[in-house]
């Protein structure tokens, strides 16, 4: 890029791949790669247009492109008033970090620049983890309820903390052992709840992430699902917000934390199989990291009595399943597969093998087995097609076996 016939540089993750230029719209795609809108319209054909627009970076460069246009401009600016937020430099996020530390006058006011600096990249992030203290000190002031009498300040700061942590935790050199001790800290925890349920999506998106990083182990899983209020938040953030991000970050969290037995016959009697069977008819195949994340934690579910007992009393949700299957993806796929060999194969329910067949799962299990799956899901096929043979003599005699006009969807 060329200004005053000066070269500037452009910073590499602001460029499209494919066009090499600044991009105006970039959204990323479900391979992770982020490009700009334009470009995508005009390539190729995609297995799949679930575009999420990369809200971040997009700010990133118009930040970037209006510090450049005004240097352009008005020369008698200052050159510290022309300092871009994730320019600052190492020396400067240390100086912010100090006051911090010191509890400096308005110390806080400085998060927002670390945070940006934070955003830009892996080097920036471990930097900040790596400032001596400052990562177990932002978890002390986590944890301190009473930090400040004013409920609206209170907030802001712990937002700004949770911002800070979501970043640079998994960059923090001892993280197990910090993880683990978060994961004991009642205090932390309570707070935690608090930014659940007054802070803006962002915190509470942060928050989720935090506490799906530090459910490391079954004891640390077990305290954040039985603290108070982290179930109900969660179950909020999937059944009533509609930004793809948060519902992501909800039911990864519950995947990660519903593997002890006792928090899965927890969440089952919360509630959570009806609530995913409903979301999950509802949603359209291009949604595919949501279904995938839903049939997920189904499968987790259906590993235990109470959680086979629930999926065949909802026959919304065995349908739905159903349903999704070779319209979404291969991992959706298996994991909808190894759902009906536990509620149609191992548990034997009767009413969802009939559910199963009104949904044509019959069809669908035959054309899996034809498809390139792991050979454990093509012998859960195996099985469920010996079921349906056992409780429907007519299922498979009616079967045309020439199946190469047979569509998925």
């Amino acid at each position: 890029m060329v200004r005053n016939d000066l070269f500037i540089t452009v910073p590499s993750f602001f460029k499209c791949p494919i066009s090499l230029d600044v991009m105006k719209s970039p959204v990323s795609l479900c391979t992770g790669v982020t490009y700009d809108r334009s470009s995508i319209r005009g390539g190729r054909v995609l297995p799949s247009k679930d575009f999420v627009p990369n809200h971040t970076l997009h700010r990133l460069i118009q930040i970037w492109s209006n510090s450049t246009n005004s240097n352009n401009t008005s020369s008698q600016l200052s050159p510290s008033s022309n300092q871009m937020n994730f320019s600052i430099s190492r020396q400067q996020v240390r100086d912010l970090i100090k006051k911090i530390q010191v509890r400096d006058a308005n110390c806080f006011q400085g998060i927002t620049r670390i945070i940006e600096f934070a955003k830009v990249c892996d080097e920036n992030r471990k930097f900040v983890a790596d400032v001596e203290g400052f990562v177990p000190l932002l978890v002390d002031i986590l944890s301190n309820v009473k930090v400040d009498n004013d409920l609206k300040k209170k907030i802001v700061v712990f937002e700004q903390i949770i911002r800070v942590l979501d970043l640079v935790l998994m960059e923090y050199r001892d993280k197990d052992q910090l993880m683990r001790s978060m994961a004991k800290n009642r205090d932390l925890l309570a707070s935690i709840v608090f930014i659940l349920e007054k802070g803006n999506l962002d915190s509470r998106i942060g928050s989720v992430r935090i506490l799906e990083l530090i459910a490391i182990d079954t004891e640390s899983k077990l305290r954040i699902a039985e603290k108070e209020g982290i179930l109900n938040q969660l179950f909020q953030l999937i059944s009533s917000e509609t930004d793809s991000s948060a519902i992501e970050a909800g039911l990864s969290c519950l995947i990660t934390i519903s593997i002890p037995r006792r928090i899965k016959v927890k969440i089952v009697r919360f509630g959570l199989v009806q609530l995913l069977g409903k979301k999950l008819s509802l949603l359209e195949p291009s949604s595919f990291s949501i279904i995938e994340k839903i049939l997920k934690l189904l499968e987790t579910i259906s590993t235990c009595t109470e959680g086979r007992t629930t999926i065949c009393t909802d026959l919304v949700c065995v349908t739905a399943i159903v349903e999704k299957i070779l319209k979404v993806s291969k991992t959706a796929t298996e994991h909808a597969v190894v759902i009906m060999w536990s509620v149609c194969y191992l548990f034997r329910d009767q009413s969802a093998q009939e559910a199963v067949m009104k949904s044509n799962g019959l069809t669908k299990i035959l054309l899996i087995m034809q498809s390139n799956v792991s050979p454990s899901v093509r012998q859960m096929c195996g099985d469920l097609i010996k079921i349906f043979r056992v409780n429907s003599k007519s299922c498979l005699s009616c079967y045309d076996t020439k199946t190469t006009h047979i569509m998925p969807f």
